[in-house]
């Protein structure tokens, strides 16, 4: 009789919620880094609320859901530093392995349509690891000026220059 109360509890629990939400969280860390280091760093969410300002290497407890239902979080992370382009890294919210085989192998129909899309557990964030090199930006210092050089790389030079250079050698 024990076994029997026990197996229909545990199927029950099984039935009556949904994989992601008792295997996932409702938030994700995302560590963030960049070369050079100590770049600044702001995360603004899919609404355009600043949800993070800081700088690099740092690492971000992010919600993968608004707690609505399907409310999928996604985020947008600008990463700039002076003397360098800045960057701008989407992070987006997806379904995980444990929302769709989970509840597909143990038969889960609420925790599919009614459980997991509630909650934030369903959803991993990608990428999982924000990490970047910046590129040294285009405006330099080597200016010429009237009887001076200046060597730039030729990737440096701005497009309406291209025709006018001339080669010396």
């Amino acid at each position: 009789m024990k076994k029997t109360i026990i197996k229909i509890a545990v199927l029950s629990s099984i039935l009556l919620s949904g994989c992601a939400t008792i295997v996932g969280d409702k938030t994700q860390l995302v560590p963030i880094s960049s070369t050079p280091s100590d770049a600044s760093i702001v995360i603004t969410d899919e609404t355009g609320s600043e949800v993070f300002k800081g700088s690099t290497p740092t690492t971000v407890t992010l919600p993968k859901s608004d707690g609505s239902y399907w409310g999928k979080k996604n985020f947008s992370v600008k990463i700039s530093k002076a003397g360098y382009e800045h960057q701008v890294i989407p992070v987006i919210a997806s379904a995980n392995g444990w929302y769709v085989a989970g509840n597909f192998i143990f038969g889960g129909l609420i925790g599919w349509f009614i459980v997991d899309p509630m909650n934030g557990g369903m959803y991993t964030l990608s990428p999982e690891n924000v990490s970047t090199s910046l590129n040294e930006s285009m405006a330099h210092n080597n200016i010429g000026q009237e009887g001076n050089i200046s060597i730039v790389l030729l990737q440096d030079v701005p497009a309406s220059l291209i025709g006018k250079m001339e080669r010396i050698n």
